[in-house]
């Protein structure tokens, strides 16, 4: 019996000390994401300071620069997947569900900002790669052409174009002509909206093929 218990609080104490590390984590990654949007030359120590722990600990989870941005990299994509998942992409007429999608995405606007800030962050072979989000937005694509929703003469490599250039754009005039969020995510919709709707017009037009 005794022994159990002395196993039980074993185990309690690892999972106490696991939960703990990472929160540490967690919070050294949220900081780097704040701080390296806002200046890309910022120090490990300045992240160390935003996050609230010493320069020491940092070094603990990330010895060098490059381990944490290697780390922001994996965080950003895994977020990316996760926002594709909350949006239900497979759920409701395509052109709702690609909005929902853009909403979600729109609330990363400062960790994307920071990927575009920082080019070291991303990891050419893993970011080509295709993702889970990825395919997720060509089945709605493909959906909404089935559907008649979406433009069939926009593919889905260039519906995904669209929507990280007007994310971009959204975020960017925040930044730069202090419009509130609700204002630029408003203008980002309509744009998005406007540029992949089915029209009757474009309902008769076929894609151009390649010579």
């Amino acid at each position: 019996m005794l022994s159990r218990l002395a196993g039980m609080a074993v185990r309690d104490s690892v999972d106490v000390e696991s939960r703990a590390r990472a929160r540490t984590r967690r919070a050294i990654l949220d900081a780097a994401i704040t701080v390296l949007s806002q200046h890309s030359a910022a120090s490990l120590a300045d992240v160390a300071d935003a996050a609230g722990v010493g320069r020491t600990t940092l070094h603990r989870y990330f010895p060098e620069r490059a381990e944490l941005l290697t780390a922001l990299s994996a965080d950003v994509l895994a977020r990316i997947d996760a926002a594709a998942v909350r949006s239900q992409l497979d759920h409701g007429p395509a052109p709702a569900a690609l909005e929902r999608l853009c909403q979600e995405l729109f609330e990363l606007g400062d960790i994307l900002m920071c990927v575009f800030s920082q080019p070291e962050l991303v990891d050419t072979q893993t970011w080509e790669e295709c993702s889970e989000a990825d395919k997720a937005l060509t089945r709605l694509v493909e959906r909404g052409h089935a559907e008649g929703t979406l433009d069939s003469t926009l593919d889905p490599i260039w519906v995904q174009q669209v929507l990280w250039s007007l994310l971009y754009a959204a975020w960017q005039h925040t930044r730069e002509h202090s419009v509130s969020k609700h204002r630029a995510l408003d203008l980002c919709l309509r744009s998005l909206r406007k540029v992949v709707a089915a029209s009757p017009g474009r309902l008769a037009e076929r894609p151009v093929q390649d010579p």
